[in-house]
């Protein structure tokens, strides 16, 4: 898991930032990115990609990255600005957001997938990072348990969702849900399953 943050380092780069997102394909909410850059002598421990952890070893996780990173960023792109952007603009902006939330100028950024996020800075982009590299991993977990968080909230706001369960995702009774009460604020109006029920 730190193959890359190793080549990264005897390259000459001293802060590498791992970068990931949670919520690009939910039919509600925000999509979250998070960008972590790990000390030196971090344990990874059980450190994953986070689709693999269950909820509880997620929030134990993330509150010890929060604890021992060197520096920890988030940005979050909301559903209104989804519409506007596209799904695929609103995560490399949330990830350009959370890369700039760190407090300190990463030199090299390990990123999620197989885009860059636009900044100017030394990158390289890993299909499947999240299982592949400690620093992207542990942003999958702090982003999956922010996101979470939030939709636990609007969970409390829209409770005829139920999105406490299914965090927004398309699941069968969340699509039952929309077609019976319509479209709630959070909801994504351009995403096939929602854009059907706008009025």
């Amino acid at each position: 898991m730190w193959t890359f943050e190793k080549k990264a380092v005897s390259n000459g780069f001293l802060r590498v930032a791992g970068v990931d997102e949670a919520g690009r394909g939910p039919l509600a909410g925000p999509v979250v990115a998070a960008a972590v850059i790990l000390p030196s002598g971090f344990e990874a421990g059980e450190i994953t990609d986070s689709k693999k952890l269950s909820p509880k070893k997620r929030d134990r996780l993330y509150d010890y990255i929060r604890a021992e990173a060197s520096a920890v960023g988030v940005g979050v792109v909301d559903a209104a600005e989804i519409e506007t952007l596209n799904i695929l603009q609103a995560s490399l902006k949330a990830m350009r957001v959370a890369v700039e939330a760190l407090g300190e100028t990463p030199d090299h950024l390990l990123v999620d997938g197989t885009f860059e996020v636009p900044v100017t800075l030394s990158q390289e982009a890993l299909v499947k990072g999240d299982s592949r590299s400690v620093s992207i991993a542990a942003a999958s977990i702090v982003a999956k348990v922010v996101r979470d968080r939030l939709m636990a909230e609007y969970a409390e706001l829209y409770p005829e969702y139920g999105l406490a369960g299914h965090k927004g995702y398309p699941t069968k009774a969340h699509k039952e849900a929309i077609a019976l009460y319509g479209p709630s604020p959070i909801h994504r109006k351009t995403f096939k399953g929602v854009a059907e029920h706008v009025k």
